[in-house]
């Protein structure tokens, strides 16, 4: 693998440690609007869609309350991580590494009203060069519509394969891998198994790695 010469981060169980929240908040609005979902379902089945998705994909396409559960989604999730406590600090270390040798971009499946509390909490957002939310793209992950709008944003003369995604779900890896990019998964969100698309496997997201990467 060649030196990267941009990096993408997905947000939610990547940048942010949040996996957990998603997964509670999910269960207890689900619960709410009559259909229950365990925290195995939601990690077998559900993460690393997009919010939209996983609302319309658990619900369905039709369920009257989607636009609903994604608001209601929304403004939970704020309350419960928008001080910036789910970036731990070796991430946000890992970040500022990055941002001082190749552009950053940011792709998620969440909301940017999730994204952009979280990243001002953390003191990161200035960082990013290029962030694409739910709202940004007609279709999110597994599809690569994410990534390729990044690689827009961000601009200049790069080509996808010089950009490197740090994942942490198998949808994620194959937005990226559909993008045409390099991308190494994190472990702590599903098993390596399921992982197994990305190019390398790592651990953690912190300077060390950045170091070896681009260094």
């Amino acid at each position: 693998m060649g030196r990267p010469r941009a990096v993408s981060f997905d947000f939610n169980g990547t940048l942010s440690q949040d996996e957990p929240v998603l997964c509670e908040i999910f269960v207890e609005l689900f619960a709410e609007h009559g259909r229950p979902l365990s925290a195995q379902e939601y990690f077998d089945e559900l993460a690393g869609l997009s919010d939209p998705e996983i609302v319309r994909t658990w619900l369905g396409r039709d369920h009257p309350d989607v636009d609903e559960v994604i608001e209601e989604r929304i403004r939970r999730y704020r309350a419960a991580v928008a001080d910036g406590s789910s970036v731990p600090e070796d991430i946000r270390a890992a970040v500022r590494y990055a941002a001082e040798r190749v552009p950053l971009a940011l792709v998620s499946g969440a909301a940017r009203a999730e994204i952009e509390p979280v990243l001002k909490a953390a003191g990161i957002p200035h960082l990013f060069s290029a962030i694409v939310a739910a709202e940004d793209v007609p279709n999110g992950k597994p599809q690569p519509d994410g990534y390729l709008r990044a690689l827009t944003l961000l601009d200049g003369d790069l080509a996808a394969g010089d950009v490197l995604v740090f994942e942490d779900t198998e949808a994620g890896v194959a937005a990226a891998k559909g993008a045409g990019m390099q991308c190494f998964a994190v472990l702590g969100t599903l098993a390596p198994e399921r992982l197994a698309q990305a190019d390398e496997i790592v651990e953690r997201i912190d300077v060390p790695l950045m170091e070896r990467l681009l260094g």
